[in-house]
């Protein structure tokens, strides 16, 4: 799909981004990859590490509807990667979560729809589903304001999106913390060691989105199936790999957070295609007054969404390979 096709990653210096572009050469060959994001020094510095005459840097924010449009001209395939992700932020300033995360991402599919662009794949969180702070809010308005665009008839532009879990080793990830803790010999800090969180390696969520890009239809969202572990598992898994012997401490459940995270609610089970790795939830793609107003579905309701506590659990054993399987741990061992 991508053989000579232009394609803009917005936010793509990120962790996403970097994994991005590297499944993406090696197995397409597209005329152009647009690295749109307001970090120049990130850009600097993947523009050496990767040194590749493909990739070129558009400095701008996607709060700016000007900047967006124009960097968005002859572009095939956007993939909208920026936002604000951190809870605190976001629950500090949800002002600035709305700024980016809302009308930042209405810009992009307003610019993708005014260029021609052929598909639009936002990315989401396991937050913005029955969300309980900013960050998980303002996301998931970004996924109506995908699937309200998607129900225009007359738009030549694809929209769609997926939604997973906590990628391993990203930013914000506590999976770094723990490492440096270890490596400082300080106590694992853990919020409530019976938390649990789905656990996703950065290539899984980046073969998810070029899933996605093949398959998707108008207004759908994929989401991955994924394993999950509690927070005292995950902080014994790595004191156990790093052969370490610090202490556990629990500090609480912090403002904003859950113990469990949900990827598919309830409402959602009754209309989503299920495969055996992926959710497909799937929009009406059209506005049917009758059916929102006065109409109603037969179809049980599931006694629970899909989420972080009844997916399938992984035992410290299970989280010790899987995080052995990242090279940001290997290299940490090393």
């Amino acid at each position: 799909m991508f053989d000579n096709k232009s394609i803009m990653v917005t936010g793509g210096t990120g962790s996403f981004g970097n994994a991005f572009f590297e499944a993406v050469f090696k197995k397409y060959k597209p005329k152009q990859v647009i690295i749109f994001s307001r970090d120049e020094k990130k850009q600097h510095d993947m523009r050496i590490k990767l040194n590749n005459p493909l990739l070129k840097f558009f400095v701008g924010d996607v709060r700016d509807r000007n900047v967006i449009f124009d960097a968005m001209r002859g572009v095939d395939y956007v993939f909208h990667a920026a936002a604000l992700k951190q809870v605190p932020s976001c629950e500090f300033f949800p002002m600035e979560a709305v700024k980016t995360n809302i009308l930042g991402a209405n810009n992009v599919l307003d610019a993708a729809e005014h260029n021609g662009v052929k598909k639009v794949v936002v990315l989401s969180t396991d937050k913005a589903v029955y969300p309980i702070n900013a960050m998980g809010m303002t996301k998931a308005i970004m996924e109506k304001l995908m699937i309200a665009r998607s129900y225009d008839s007359q738009s030549k532009t694809v929209f769609c999106g997926v939604r997973y879990g906590n990628v391993m080793y990203s930013r914000g990830s506590v999976i770094p913390l723990f490492v440096s803790q270890i490596k400082e010999n300080k106590p694992l800090t853990v919020t409530i060691a019976g938390m649990t969180r789905f656990l996703l390696p950065l290539s899984v969520a980046v073969d998810l989105v070029l899933f996605a890009l093949e398959r998707a239809e108008n207004g759908d969202i994929f989401v991955r199936k994924a394993p999950a572990a509690t927070m005292g598992d995950l902080a014994r898994a790595c004191i156990n790999i790093f052969k370490a012997k610090n202490e556990i401490k629990e500090v609480g459940i912090r403002e904003g957070e859950k113990m469990h995270e949900t990827l598919v609610t309830q409402e959602e089970l009754m209309v989503a295609e299920e495969f055996d790795k992926y959710y497909r939830i799937r929009s009406d793609r059209k506005i049917d007054y009758d059916e929102f107003f006065t109409k109603g579905h037969a179809a049980k309701i599931p006694k629970e969404g899909y989420n972080s506590s009844n997916t399938q659990r992984l035992s410290i054993a299970d989280t010790e390979k899987l995080l052995l399987s990242l090279p940001e741990i290997q290299s940490a061992l090393s």
